[in-house]
C-alpha cells in the first residue's frame, strides 16, 4: 500500500514538474510582450527615434535566444510602424514581410490579429482602403480567437477604430459611425474621443463634434497620452475651432500639434499635412495671407513627398513580383506567355496609378496656385480699402500703410526728385489711388482750387509732360 502511494506520489510531482515547465515558457513569452509593448509605447512618448529603434533591435536578440519567433515579429512589427509613420513605406514593407514570415506558423492568435491590425493600418496610408479592410477583417478574426489579456483588451478598441476610418473614406457613414463609438465605449481615450469628433467634422457637424473634443481635451490631461495621439487630439481641436469660428483656440491648439511634430522630430511626420492644411485655411481666415501662403505650400510639399513615397513602394512591389515570377517559371515556352501577359497587367496597372498620381500632383500644382492667387488678392483688396479709409480720415498714418501696399512706388517718385517732401508724397499718393481734385479737397479740408495748384507743382516737380494724364503717370509708376 505504501509503494503504491509512493509511486502516485512521484507520478503526481513529475506530472506537475512538467506542466511547470510547459507553463514556465508560457509566462516568460507574455512578460516579454508586455515589457517590449510597454517600453516601445515609453519611447513614442518620448518621440525618441533611434532608441525605439534599438530597443527592438535588442528584444529582437533576446527572442532569438529565446526561440520565440512571434517575438522577433512583434520587434519587426514595432519597426514598421514607426517606418509607416514616418512615410518610408517601402521600409515598412521590408519588416511587414520579416514579421509575417516568423508568424507563418504561429498559433498566438493575438500576434495574429496584432499584425493584420499594423498592416491595415499601413495599406491605409497608401490610400488602399480595401485592403485595408481586408486585413482589418483578418484581424479581428484572430482577436476574437485570442485568449483573454490586458494586450487583447487594448487592441480591440483600436480595431474598431481603425475600421471606423477606413469605412469612412470608402464613404460607408452608418458602419463608420457605429464602429467609432463602439470603440470609443471600449476605450474611452482621448484619440478615441477626438476620432469621433473627426467622424461628426468630416460629415459638418460641429455641434456633435463639439461634446467629444471636450472629452477628448479632459482626458488628455488626465490620462497618459502619446505624443501621436496628443498631435491627433490637437489637430482635432484645431478642426473643430475652426469650423466654429474660435480664431484663437483654433491656433493654438493647431501650433500644439506643429510643437508635437517638432519635439518627435517629425517621427509622425505623415500625420501633419493635414494640420498644414487647417492652419493655411485659418489664416486665409484671419486675412493673413502670407502666413496662409506658407503653411498652404508646406501642405502640398507634405502631400507630394507622400504621394512620391507610394509611387516608390508600388515600383517596388512590381518588381518583387516580377521577381518571383522569374524565380517560379522554368522559362519553358507555356509559362513565357504566362509571364509577358503577368507583366504587361502590371505594368498596366502601374502605368494607371502613375497616371493619376501626376495628375493628383498637376491638380494639387494649379490649386496651390490659385489659392495663392486668391489669397494675394483677398489680402490687396484688404489693405487697399484700409489705406483708402486712412486717406479719407486725413490720417496721419496714410504714407506708412500705402508704402507697405506699394512698397516701391515713393521710392521711384524719389529716383525722379530726392527732394519731395512728405506731404507732396502723401499727394501723390492719392492721386495714385486716383481721387478726384474734388475728394482730394474734401479730405484734406483745402480750397478745390488749393488742389489743382498741387497737381501743377507736382507735374513741374516730376517733369510730366503737359500732354500726359497725371493720372495715367501715377499708374505707370513701379509700385
Amino acid at each position: 500500500m505504501v509503494k503504491i502511494v509512493t509511486y502516485a506520489f512521484c507520478i503526481g510531482l513529475l506530472l506537475l514538474i512538467i506542466s511547470c515547465n510547459k507553463s514556465s515558457p508560457d509566462k516568460r513569452r507574455e512578460a516579454f510582450d508586455v515589457s517590449l509593448i510597454n517600453e516601445n509605447s515609453e519611447l513614442q512618448l518620448s518621440g525618441e527615434y533611434e532608441a525605439l529603434i534599438r530597443l527592438n533591435i535588442n528584444y529582437l536578440k533576446k527572442a532569438v535566444r529565446m526561440n520565440y519567433p512571434e517575438g522577433k515579429a512583434l520587434c519587426y512589427l514595432n519597426i514598421a510602424g514607426v517606418n509607416v509613420s514616418a512615410g518610408n513605406y517601402e521600409k515598412a514593407q521590408f519588416f511587414f514581410n520579416k514579421a509575417e514570415k516568423n508568424l507563418e506558423h504561429s498559433e498566438n492568435y493575438y500576434h495574429q490579429a496584432t499584425f493584420y491590425n499594423d498592416y491595415s493600418l499601413y495599406f491605409s496610408h497608401l490610400k488602399s482602403y480595401d485592403k485595408a479592410i481586408d486585413c482589418n477583417n483578418k484581424a479581428f478574426e484572430y482577436a476574437i480567437k485570442a485568449k483573454d489579456s490586458d494586450l487583447k483588451n487594448k487592441l480591440i478598441p483600436r480595431l474598431y477604430v481603425n475600421r471606423g476610418i477606413y469605412f469612412a473614406w470608402k464613404g460607408w457613414r452608418g458602419t463608420s459611425l457605429k464602429s467609432f463609438i463602439k470603440g470609443n465605449e471600449l476605450e474611452n481615450s482621448a484619440y478615441t474621443n477626438s476620432m469621433v469628433a473627426q467622424y461628426y467634422l468630416f460629415n459638418q457637424e460641429p455641434e456633435a463634434a463639439g461634446v467629444y473634443v471636450a472629452k477628448a481635451d479632459n482626458l488628455m490631461l488626465s490620462q497618459k497620452t502619446s505624443d501621436v495621439e496628443s498631435l491627433w487630439v490637437y489637430y482635432t481641436m484645431g478642426y473643430y475651432y475652426n469650423e466654429v469660428n474660435n480664431n484663437e483656440k483654433a491656433e493654438q491648439a493647431l501650433k500644439k500639434a506643429l510643437e508635437i511634430n517638432i519635439k518627435t522630430r517629425r517621427t509622425y511626420s505623415s500625420h501633419i499635412n493635414g494640420v498644414y492644411k487647417a492652419l493655411a485655411e485659418l489664416y486665409k481666415k484671419k486675412n493673413d495671407g502670407g502666413r496662409a501662403y506658407y503653411y498652404l505650400k508646406k501642405y502640398m510639399e507634405e502631400e507630394n513627398r507622400l504621394d512620391v513615397a507610394r509611387l516608390s513602394t508600388m515600383n517596388k512591389a512590381t518588381e518583387n513580383f516580377i521577381s518571383e515570377i522569374k524565380k517560379e517559371s522554368d522559362w519553358h515556352k507555356n509559362d513565357l506567355p504566362l509571364f509577358i501577359a503577368l507583366s504587361i497587367a502590371v505594368l498596366t496597372i502601374l502605368g494607371g496609378y502613375l497616371r493619376k498620381v501626376i495628375t493628383v500632383m498637376k491638380v494639387n500644382k494649379s490649386t496651390l496656385k490659385m489659392e495663392t492667387e486668391e489669397l494675394k488678392t483677398h489680402v490687396y483688396t484688404r489693405q487697399l480699402e484700409e489705406v483708402i479709409e486712412l486717406a479719407r480720415k486725413n490720417d496721419s498714418s496714410f504714407l506708412l500703410k500705402f508704402k507697405e501696399l506699394y512698397p516701391d512706388f515713393v521710392s521711384e517718385l524719389l529716383k525722379i526728385n530726392p527732394d519731395l517732401e512728405n506731404s507732396e508724397l502723401s499727394f501723390c499718393a492719392m492721386l495714385k489711388l486716383r481721387f478726384s481734385s474734388k475728394e482730394i479737397a474734401d479730405y484734406t479740408f483745402v480750397q478745390h482750387r488749393s488742389v489743382q495748384q498741387k497737381k501743377y507743382r507736382i507735374r513741374k516737380r516730376l517733369t510730366i509732360p503737359a500732354d500726359v494724364d497725371i493720372y495715367d503717370f501715377f499708374e505707370n509708376i513701379k509700385s
